[in-house]
């Protein structure tokens, strides 16, 4: 129970590594507010555990996320563990990338871990410890192909923490990154079936194609980031600041 007393936000908590995250903040004694879009489906996160909560919040709304948050520490305590996990993936020939599209990559992917976190820092005391995670990408360190929106995004949020981490250097809150690869969530399955077309592939083929861009040549478990983030959440990880853990079965 090292985190019980503790008020932890996960952005896109309803599924995949948000989803995972938020679990295991809770079963550490954390009280988790569990953001998104889709009631129904935080709600039915929220019911598998006492320390889930629920707080309806698109992260492209900035009075949504500002009014959510604050509501969440009034209710809860100071946001300690925030981790912004919320974001979209849609690809495509840069060629033929609108700018509406690309507006809407960044407003959720970049500006939504922006808004989310200051206002989480906004809810802290001062000399509070805090930990501020961003779910960035294997993308955020290498290009990804027909992807290059997503690559910026996820690029752009590794250069917000850095940058935070030195503006809060001597402070108790620290700022770091996830950055894996093709891990087996919803997300990555929704992809399956344009791949199958596009390549005459059956599921199988398809999953073995995604899995090859992990250096082990398989898809990551949601619990493999799941690990590093309650990692970055503890003390022993207290002077770990600004950084950026890959999670893709290799080096990059």
């Amino acid at each position: 129970m090292e985190h019980a007393g503790k008020h932890a936000l996960v952005t896109g908590g309803g599924t995949g590594i948000g989803k995972g995250i938020a679990l295991a903040l809770a079963e550490a004694g954390a009280e988790v507010t569990i953001t998104g879009r889709n009631g129904d489906r935080l709600a039915e996160v929220a019911a598998t555990h006492p320390r889930l909560h629920v707080l309806v919040m698109d992260v492209d709304d900035e009075s949504s996320v500002r009014d959510g948050i604050a509501g969440a520490a009034a209710a809860r305590g100071p946001v300690q563990i925030c981790v912004a996990n919320a974001g979209i993936a849609e690809g495509g020939p840069f060629a033929q990338t609108s700018l509406a599209a690309w507006r809407k990559t960044m407003a959720t992917n970049l500006d939504g871990v922006f808004l989310t976190f200051q206002a989480a820092l906004a809810s802290l005391p001062p000399d509070l410890p805090a930990r501020m995670i961003v779910v960035s990408s294997i993308a955020g360190v290498r290009g990804l192909k027909n992807a290059v929106p997503y690559t910026v995004t996820k690029h752009g949020v590794i250069g917000l923490i850095r940058g935070l981490s030195e503006e809060y250097m001597r402070s108790a809150v620290t700022f770091n990154a996830l950055c894996p690869g093709y891990v087996d969530t919803a997300i990555v399955r929704n992809q399956l079936p344009g791949l199958m077309q596009r390549f005459d592939l059956d599921e199988a083929g398809a999953v073995d194609l995604i899995a090859k861009g992990n250096r082990h040549r398989r898809l990551l478990a949601v619990d493999e980031t799941t690990a590093a983030a309650m990692w970055l959440c503890s003390d022993g990880a207290r002077s770990v600041n600004g950084q950026t853990i890959q999670i893709s079965g290799g080096q990059v």
